[in-house]
């Protein structure tokens, strides 16, 4: 995987690396690809899955830091 690879996944939302993985699941699951191809897609694939578990974790943290207190009212903690 390459820094560019590296460096554009890092600036992808959720949504953009979730389309970009479903685009390539699809590839694959067409064939026709020569085996190299196949491989990088598949690892470009793994950092974009990767990439979307992060930011699926982070958000549970953040979520997890909102707490109920008094009656309903919540408090957020500041984000980092």
């Amino acid at each position: 995987m390459s820094i560019d690879n590296n460096e554009k996944i890092s600036k992808l939302s959720f949504e953009q690396a979730m389309q970009e993985l479903q685009e390539i699941v699809s590839k694959l699951e067409k064939g026709g690809e020569s085996l190299e191809n196949a491989i990088n897609s598949y690892q470009y694939g793994n950092k974009l899955k990767q990439h979307c578990e992060k930011m699926l974790k982070d958000a549970k943290t953040k979520i997890e830091k909102i707490t109920s207190v008094n009656e309903g009212e919540v408090l957020v903690e500041p984000l980092d």
